[in-house]
């Protein structure tokens, strides 16, 4: 009974209702479209980061992130390559070898880290490849050739088919020298890779650093960031067995997971205001309405209702109100977030700020049951627990005092 009260009562001024489910459903569906928008953008960011050379995950010898020495190595990986093809969300997995060396060309000398890699694995975890300006990327076949970056080559003078010296120290303390030919410059927009990365043969590294067939880490890649997420638990108890450890993409990318924290954080104040507004706009509205009803309440409590049961009338009219906006708001949201799903948003003019974070310039909202409830289920639960306000101004209301104040 006090339901279809509460439903009639709502109706009574149409106009009113109508306003209100409208201020509750442009809420809900800008909630839905920005945080679809935002997660969309944040899963491109990171998929695109890390695809470009640390891989999704990687699996280390313990205590390498801290301290990549390369007398730290895993001793059979190939076994443990063939066991992740066994784990689902798992794509490709490439082993890698690395070294800080001292290259030099002609009478210029540089520091760098030097990346053994195996060319045909290696093209299914990093994106490096497709970012050679020069040249061209790593073949199975080579042996002495060598792919550096940008900033690397200008710092050395060197271009394609340049002799490039390397000179470090061996997995048993020997010396470890070899001289290369410069196959391919890369560009990848990132001055750190740019300057300070070589990729060669993951053979020819082994041979040069006595590894044997040892090596440091093994990169993963899935067909997306979140399938290789969900496969943690089982990457992990795969490492525990062979006494290794996982490093996830937040180890692998410290910065970019603050700098998404950041955002998210700020994120939040935003979403909470615009929460706030449409509360009090709603929680000023139903007041209103109490204030224009007090005599017809004053009638129903001399009649024998109770203040309870008035105020759960009220409390109904605003959940009515909550659960239809929220109800329009997802429709509309969706819709119009679902338009932009498969054809994106595209930021003309911005390509120079996107490629800084190895992004396109068009960015493709993430809807799915997550964007689509979290905003208008915090909308709609806000102004339900406000109606806490006027159920306890009902239930302090006697006939005398309501029948007065008409």
């Amino acid at each position: 009974m006090l339901g279809a009260l509460a439903w009639r009562n709502i109706w009574r001024q149409p106009q009113r209702t109508a306003l209100s489910l409208i201020s509750i459903a442009l809420a809900c569906a800008i909630t839905i479209f920005l945080l679809s928008l935002q997660l969309g953008t944040y899963t491109t960011m990171k998929e695109n980061v890390l695809h470009l050379l640390d891989g999704y995950a990687q699996i280390q010898p313990p205590g390498y992130a801290a301290d990549p020495d390369i007398r730290k190595t895993i001793a059979n990986p190939d076994a443990i390559m063939t066991a992740l093809r066994g784990i689902p969300g798992i794509s490709a997995s490439a082993p890698r070898a690395t070294s800080y060396v001292i290259l030099a060309s002609g009478s210029r000398s540089y520091g760098a880290a030097v990346l053994g890699v195996d060319p045909a694995r290696e093209i299914h975890v990093s994106s490096l490849a497709s970012t050679v300006t020069r040249g061209r990327y790593l073949r199975s076949g080579d042996t002495d050739a060598a792919v550096v970056g940008t900033g690397l080559a200008r710092n050395l003078k060197l271009s394609i088919g340049s002799r490039l010296t390397l000179l470090g120290s061996a997995r048993d303390g020997s010396i470890a020298a070899d001289v290369l030919i410069v196959r391919g410059i890369v560009a990848t927009g990132s001055p750190q890779i740019d300057r300070q990365v070589i990729e060669m043969p993951l053979s020819r590294f082994q041979a040069d650093f006595a590894l044997g067939h040892r090596v440091n880490t093994i990169a993963i890649a899935g067909r997306h960031l979140a399938s290789v997420t969900a496969s943690l638990p089982a990457l992990r108890r795969l490492a525990h067995k062979r006494g290794l450890v996982v490093r996830d993409w937040t180890r692998l990318e410290p910065a970019l997971h603050d700098v998404i924290l950041l955002d998210m954080s700020f994120s939040v104040l935003l979403y909470a205001s615009l929460i706030v507004v449409v509360v009090f706009i709603i929680l000023n509205t139903l007041l209103m309405s109490i204030l224009e009803r007090t005599r017809e309440f004053g009638v129903l409590l001399a009649l024998g209702m109770r203040p309870s049961q008035i105020g759960r009338m009220i409390w109904l009219e605003l959940m009515f109100l909550a659960g239809a906006g929220m109800l329009i708001g997802v429709a509309l949201g969706s819709t119009i977030t679902f338009m932009f799903v498969s054809h994106g948003i595209a930021f003309a003019g911005a390509e120079a700020l996107f490629r800084q974070w190895h992004m396109p310039s068009t960015l493709y909202p993430e809807l799915d049951l997550k964007t689509a409830l979290a905003g208008p289920a915090a909308i709609a639960l806000s102004i339900m627990v406000s109606g806490i306000v006027p159920y306890l101004r009902m239930r302090r209301l006697t006939p005398l005092s309501a029948m007065r104040s008409a």
